[in-house]
């Protein structure tokens, strides 16, 4: 990519240099003072990384709205939104306490609260609310101590972003093993899943880019495999109902 980020640069019209010089140094830093190939790069970076929080503050919305419409979970798994839920949490606090750029990590903030909600509808409409009060509080605990390095220091919160690894791995398999055996993704939302697919791989560049750490990178791209067996799952089921009495029977 540097090739054409190069013949870019070479070839910005003069009028416009300037002005974009300085646009970048406003946006980006003195890193952009000069218009180069790397100047351009974490300026892709930037773009896609905005691009991806502002989109995860709407990505799971219509798996609400479907859950609610259906008043059913049936097909979705809620092993696999806890699991999730706490690797976004621990990712959250990580990149937060090591300072990392907000567009490298920020959608994380938005689907930890839009992850929370599906799992406390899925409780609820499995008459299960007791159970929903009591993750909510264990989840705003964890974020507590997480989040403070009185309780949790530096060394243990990297020791549990490396395991956030499997955790993230591991959320992903169940919904995948749900689907293939109901036949179909019962109410699991198609644009949920491909905007995620999208999102991940946007996310691959941000971290080479922004972010010089091994951990975060490796999730994402182990994670990107499975989104992408998932978004298979959901072309591969598309308008099939499935067994939906037994989904719902076992949620």
């Amino acid at each position: 990519m540097d090739p054409i980020l190069n013949l870019v640069a070479q070839n910005i019209p003069e009028p416009l240099r300037e002005p974009a010089v300085e646009l970048l140094t406003k946006v980006i830093g003195s890193q952009c003072s000069t218009l180069t190939a790397s100047c351009l790069k974490l300026a892709v970076s930037k773009a896609l990384g905005s691009g991806i929080v502002a989109a995860s503050s709407i990505v799971k919305v219509p798996q609400i709205l479907s859950i609610l419409s259906a008043g059913s979970g049936a097909g979705i798994s809620l092993l696999s939104y806890l699991l999730e839920t706490t690797s976004f949490l621990i990712s959250l606090a990580y990149n937060f306490r090591n300072g990392f750029p907000f567009s490298t990590y920020g959608e994380t903030v938005f689907m930890c609260i839009q992850n929370l909600v599906i799992t406390l509808l899925i409780l609820h409409f499995g008459r299960k609310a007791g159970v929903g009060a009591g993750v909510l509080a264990l989840f705003a605990s964890a974020g507590y101590a997480l989040f403070n390095s009185n309780y949790i220091p530096h060394d243990l919160l990297s020791t549990l972003q490396l395991l956030t690894i499997p955790i993230s791995l591991g959320s992903k398999i169940p919904q995948i093993l749900t689907n293939a055996r109901n036949g179909s993704t019962g109410q699991l939302s198609a644009f949920a899943v491909f905007n995620y697919l999208a999102g991940s791989l946007a996310r691959l560049y941000t971290t080479l880019t922004e972010v010089d750490d091994p951990l975060i990178f490796w999730g994402f791209l182990l994670s990107t495999g499975l989104n992408v067996v998932l978004a298979s799952q959901v072309l591969m089921y598309w308008g099939k109902k499935g067994d939906a009495s037994k989904a719902k029977k076992r949620q």
